[in-house]
């Protein structure tokens, strides 16, 4: 099969080999949106897991709805980092990188390692795919890819010639060629090929021909691999299993982990749960994952519009199950005043928001957490409502929990903050035990809670228990005929009072039951309890924070993480803590949000790390922060951190310039 190849090679041959053993290694997938790259680096990751790998992974993908094919902004991409040791981001830098046509090429090419291993399908480098990319010569022909190895030969024509017996035409043939490439990459790391078999044959169980011809691309690939007599860049790393706890295993995305927490919680609640929901990127996994599980009392609504899908989320809160709703920023806003009213009605309620780029339509695809001031302060009026924050895709499960029981325990809404990486990355989740997990079942009033011990006066329905929930009354149930709704309610009666006293007492109530919810003390995740410096974060930041604060450490700096999940209300102990450290620096997918809230309540001098370009934080930005509280130069720490080169989404990717001619543009909506 070599024979059949043209294989190049370009850079430095004579450094060092990469090791048999690698720790860990970075491999990113890149090609047009229809070539297929979230779906080979989806089966790559479940290969990987399979292998005992701990991975994260980064998928990044256009704002368009389909790009026009071979475009700069039409790149769509897969990141994953695995490795034999904990892995918690998906990686700074590429070792690999596989660019399925010219604009890949360019778009993620200054992303990979000095010395890393590019390879390209020269099938797709033609003279008007060139254009589209903006190259003026190809890059094969010049020196432009000197200091990377570089493997390139015709994958398109392979895929064909391997697809041939099918008797698939081009268009459909060349459809195989992400499976080609796929089993490329598993001979590389020494991965199976029959779990992405039997994936095939379930997928096109209906159409054997196209699984037969999937799996012949996927052969094909790894015999290549095999057998192509390459020199130098083209070689197979074997990458340990990590040492894990002996269990049950899965991958696990952030939307499917939410998705399986929202009805674990429900189950725990023991009610039965409704979901309402309006497609909004990057939140509409939830909707179609949540549809997938009916049995388990779940029932389904695609509403016809934002305010729709909360309001039936409201209306069945009050019918007597666990209303749930989703969406992403322009969506929430949407949902604002609904939630007003959840609040006054006291009913519960879990708000999901995967946070992306704002304000308004935004970055559709890209990722954020600058919905941190909507979830904690966005209603008119004093609205407070509980916010929780998920960190990674394993932990968005117990969020969800832990959102449900608040929900129910306190008669509240309760918004449960993701975020688009956390949504679409996957990572491995070890199953847990359901006998491990403390139930909370809810009851419902049945008989009259009436003032004069009788059970024949006035029902109460705002009358408070020990944590200041009022009663959950079905609608229907004999003798308890009650009223609530959105405007000011009379303590206990539910009588419609407006009056200056009435309303501060509601007010004050309302406050106190929020003020009041019970939330774990706040642990230290890696270091002391002071010191010189707390790195604090929230969400999808745990992973970058994580490893930059593990690698200051090993230089014996004084610095420690502080990762909060309850974001509001905060936990009783965090202020004592923050106090104990001479500086607190808090990196932020926005302009210093969260920053903001821990000056207000406990008057710490926080410094913000901000980063706004749509991009997760590296490690190495969050390292070089970290050493600028021990150099010795006064007044350079924080700031702002600029869009970075290495990572997805690139700057020159992600967007229709507008330089295209009309006919070729595709606009999008908020909804994608």
């Amino acid at each position: 099969m070599a024979s059949q190849a043209a294989a190049q090679t370009s850079g430095d041959t004579s450094q060092p080999a990469a090791a048999a053993n690698p720790e860990a290694v970075v491999v990113r997938f890149a090609g047009d949106s229809g070539d297929g790259m979230q779906l080979t680096g989806g089966q790559f990751t479940l290969s990987t897991a399979l292998a005992g790998n701990d991975l994260a992974t980064f998928p990044d993908f256009p704002a368009e709805i389909r790009a026009p094919q071979g475009t700069l902004f039409g790149v769509s991409a897969f990141q994953i980092n695995f490795g034999s040791t904990a892995i918690e981001t998906a990686g700074d830098a590429p070792d690999v990188l596989v660019a399925m046509n010219p604009a890949a090429l360019k778009t993620n090419l200054q992303a990979l390692k000095p010395g890393g291993l590019v390879i390209i399908d020269t099938g797709e480098f033609t003279k008007r795919n060139l254009e589209k990319a903006k190259y003026a010569t190809s890059p094969l022909d010049d020196d432009s890819l000197a200091k990377w190895q570089v493997l390139a030969f015709d994958i398109s024509a392979q895929t064909v010639e391997a697809v041939k017996p099918f008797g698939l035409g081009n268009k459909d043939a060349l459809r195989c060629k992400n499976m080609w490439t796929l089993g490329l990459a598993l001979w590389m790391f020494d991965r199976p090929r029959e779990p992405i078999h039997d994936w095939l044959k379930a997928k096109f169980r209906t159409k054997p021909e196209l699984a037969e011809a999937n799996s012949a691309a996927l052969d094909a690939g790894h015999a290549y691999g095999e057998t192509a007599e390459l020199a130098g860049p083209l070689q197979q790393l074997h990458v340990e299993p990590v040492a894990s706890d002996p269990g049950l295993y899965r991958t696990i995305t952030g939307a499917e982990a939410v998705s399986l927490g929202l009805v674990a919680g429900a189950q725990l609640a023991d009610l039965p749960m409704f979901f309402g929901g309006y497609p909004i990127t990057p939140a509409s996994a939830i909707l179609h994952h949540l549809a997938r599980l009916k049995e388990f009392g779940v029932t389904t609504f695609q509403a016809e519009d934002e305010i729709a899908a909360i309001c039936a989320a409201i209306g069945a809160s009050y019918a007597g199950s666990l209303g749930v709703t989703s969406s992403s920023g322009p969506g929430i806003a949407l949902k604002g005043e609904a939630m007003g009213l959840a609040i006054m009605t006291e009913l519960p309620l879990v708000i999901v928001n995967s946070q992306r780029g704002g304000p308004s339509t935004g970055l559709p695809t890209k990722t954020e957490q600058s919905d941190l001031y909507q979830a904690v302060y966005g209603r008119n009026g004093d609205a407070p409502m509980p916010v929780i924050a998920a960190r990674s895709p394993g932990d968005s499960f117990e969020c969800a929990i832990e959102a449900c029981r608040i929900a129910t325990e306190y008669m509240t809404p309760v918004m449960l903050l993701t975020d688009g990486y956390i949504a679409n990355a996957a990572e491995p989740w070890k199953v847990p035990d359901p006998a491990t997990f403390t139930a909370f079942p809810k009851t419902f009033m049945t008989t009259s809670n009436a003032v004069d011990g009788e059970g024949t006066g006035e029902i109460l329905p705002y009358k408070r228990d020990e944590k200041g929930a009022r009663p959950w009354i079905k609608p229907g149930t004999p003798g308890l005929m009650h009223r609530i709704g959105g405007i000011e309610k009379a303590v206990d009666t539910g009588h419609i009072d407006y009056s200056p006293a009435n309303h501060q007492a509601m007010t004050d109530a309302r406050k106190n039951k929020i003020d009041g919810v019970s939330v774990p003390d706040q642990d230290v995740c890696l270091g002391e309890t002071s010191g010189t410096l707390a790195v604090v974060g929230w969400g999808s930041t745990f992973g970058p924070i994580h490893q930059a604060v593990r690698r200051a450490r090993r230089k014996g700096l004084s610095v420690s993480h502080i990762h909060v999940r309850h974001i509001w209300p905060l936990p009783a102990n965090l202020g004592e803590l923050l106090r104990g450290f001479d500086n607190v620096l808090v990196p932020e997918m926005n302009t210093g949000q969260f920053k903001t809230v821990l000056r207000d309540q406990y008057l710490v001098d926080a410094t913000p790390l901000t980063k706004t370009s749509g991009q997760p934080f590296q490690i190495a930005e969050l390292e070089d922060a970290i050493g600028k509280y021990f150099d010795g130069i006064p007044g350079n720490e924080g700031g702002e951190v600029a869009a970075n080169l290495q990572q997805l989404p690139t700057p020159e990717s992600g967007h229709d310039d507008g330089t295209l001619p009309r006919d070729l543009r595709l606009h999008h909506d908020r909804d994608n």
